[in-house]
């Protein structure tokens, strides 16, 4: 029953990171139609990709036993996170694209300097270790991004751009994966993941609190001079879902 649990979790967890994965496309719609990436950045899709690169590697059977469905799902997170990546190169100004093609080689020179220790250098329990580890840092990376967006929410008392179906996939998604690394006894999982899964809580939380007022204190907010600034969102601090973006 626990090995049974384990895989439904897994394909579970895939579901929905896989909505996670898919949930950018109608921003790369708009950029394609436009033929511009405008002010999006894709500093995101990178950091998303060595994210679902260190994943995918650390799932492997040679480095951890039984987590070939970590491996699959990040494997096609990272192909789909490359075709953004290849899209924003595209469609970007020639001084962002310059940025995104340095960022992209630090993310390919992280991933491939991981591969290379672990594969030539370590050996059993270490090689899995430092896999592990590795992945767990840039997943806890990758859940703790919208964390400039909830402080918008609480700042603005508005839930305009935290989109709840996204909110609900990041805990559905952070929880089937926490459970699944319990079953499995893998901390490499489960650690991030419960990061993940708390992260979602709260923005649930945070939306249940200001639902009513989607868009409507924000709007009060800028009529009392009292608005935000563009400057106050950092580009990496975006937090996107059917185009839309802070």
């Amino acid at each position: 029953m626990k090995d049974v649990l384990h895989f439904v979790f897994g394909i579970f967890g895939n579901a929905t990171a896989l909505f996670l994965f898919l949930s950018p496309i109608v921003t790369f719609r708009r950029i394609i139609k436009r033929k511009s990436t405008e002010v999006f950045s894709g500093i995101p899709y990178n950091m998303t990709m060595l994210n679902c690169l260190l994943s995918a590697w650390y799932g492997l059977p040679f480095i951890s036993p039984d987590n070939l469905l970590v491996s699959t799902i990040n494997g096609t997170g990272a192909l789909i996170e490359a075709i953004y990546v290849l899209i924003f190169l595209i469609f970007a100004p020639k001084k962002v694209r310059e940025k995104i093609i340095g960022l992209l080689a630090l993310v390919t020179s992280i991933f491939t300097l991981v591969a290379l220790i672990s594969t030539l250098a370590l050996h059993g329990q270490a090689r899995k270790l430092f896999c592990g580890i590795a992945a767990a840092i840039f997943s806890i990376c990758m859940y703790a991004s919208p964390l400039s967006i909830m402080r918008l929410v609480i700042k603005t008392k508005s839930v305009e751009y935290m989109p709840f179906l996204l909110s609900l996939f990041v805990f559905l998604c952070g929880t089937s994966w926490f459970i699944y690394g319990l079953l499995g006894h893998d901390p490499f999982v489960t650690v991030p993941n419960g990061c993940g899964s708390v992260l979602g809580a709260m923005q649930l939380i945070l939306y249940a609190i200001y639902r009513k007022n989607n868009g409507k204190a924000a709007t009060n907010c800028h009529s009392n001079g009292d608005s935000l600034k563009m400057n106050d969102v950092k580009p990496a601090q975006i937090y996107e879902l059917n185009g839309e973006q802070v």
